[in-house]
């Protein structure tokens, strides 16, 4: 696999911008509680601040899931089969993924992200350690239904979607990403392809806002990288010195919430538009839903996946969840 080998999806302007970053973060400054998307954190250097996140202490969902993808092969192996395309959403270093690859044998390796530098190294190391097995990387924004390399087109697939970021997504986000992701994943064939999932599990609120607020400070640069990238992609004056990072749970909707708060009244520019925040407020970056087996179920079904086996850690911290894609009913 080469670097050129990449196939890449991603919409920029004669600039070099990503259209959709800049729409997204214009349209949500913009909005009465400001909010970017969390899929924005995901340039390089955000990356590579995520990969450190996962090995704090605090941090307990990579190890948790970790713990079940080692130990469970063999199950993986057996409700998956063999000959299977293995689509990767949001893929990063790919640091789990040798472990299902291992596991069950499959045909092909598509990683898919939005970070094309990251993206192409992660692909190069797995080159290196499974020599055999075609590897066609796609830079592209997952979020959306993606066209794959036509190599894989006829194969039956596999997504896998670790690490539980489907709980960045209010309710709506995640259903509408799940069904894209069907249509990704679909087959010339008419094998139905089925999905890997990671969702972390509730617990208790003081355990779920250490691992968002680690004592290093790691998670809070990782949250004002994403002011950073705003300055530096897309011409913004944000006074990233006056932000600080924020975690709170909120119990009603089951997920914690990352915001950067404003510690001053500020002004600042992104794009050539004027925003202003007064002290105390916020900008909404990151929801993390946390879920039950009722509710993981339900997510699912409403977007017409149908839970097959679930496995989680020894302690139930986490959870991953092999589903198969079902024919949509409007009835029982």
């Amino acid at each position: 696999m080469r670097s050129e080998d990449t196939l890449t999806l991603v919409s920029r302007d004669a600039q070099g911008i990503d259209r959709a970053f800049r729409a997204d973060v214009l349209a949500g400054l913009g909005q009465a509680q400001k909010a970017v998307p969390a899929r924005w954190f995901y340039d390089d250097a955000g990356s590579r601040l995520f990969e450190d996140i996962t090995r704090l202490p605090e941090y307990y969902p990579t190890r948790a899931e970790t713990e079940i993808l080692e130990a469970r092969g063999p199950d993986f192996a057996a409700a998956v089969g063999k000959g299977r395309a293995v689509v990767e959403f949001g893929s990063g270093s790919s640091a789990k993924t040798p472990l299902l690859l291992a596991a069950i044998a499959p045909a092909a390796y598509v990683p898919l992200d939005i970070a094309g530098d990251f993206l192409r190294d992660a692909a190069a190391g797995l080159a290196a350690r499974f020599p055999s097995l075609p590897i066609y990387p796609v830079e592209a924004d997952f979020m959306r239904e993606v066209a794959l390399p036509d190599a894989v087109s006829h194969l039956p697939k596999l997504g896998f979607f670790p690490g539980s970021t489907i709980g960045n997504m209010v309710p709506r986000t995640a259903v509408n990403l799940l069904r894209s992701m069907r249509g990704t994943l679909q087959a010339d064939a008419g094998t139905q392809p089925m999905l890997l999932i990671g969702m972390d599990l509730v617990k208790d609120p003081a355990v779920l806002i250490a691992a968002y607020d680690d004592v290093a400070g790691v998670t809070a640069a990782f949250n004002r990288n994403l002011a950073l990238r705003i300055n530096r992609e897309l011409a913004g004056t944000i006074p990233v010195e006056a932000l600080r990072h924020k975690v709170r749970w909120n119990d009603e909707l089951a997920r914690i919430e990352m915001h950067l708060e404003a510690m001053r009244d500020i002004a600042f520019e992104v794009s050539g538009v004027r925003f202003t925040m007064r002290a105390g407020e916020t900008i909404h970056t990151e929801n993390s839903h946390k879920f039950t087996r009722r509710s993981s179920n339900l997510l699912l079904a409403a977007a017409g996946w149908t839970p097959r086996a679930r496995w989680t850690d020894a302690e139930g911290r986490f959870s991953l969840i092999l589903a198969e894609a079902t024919e949509p009913r409007s009835a029982p």
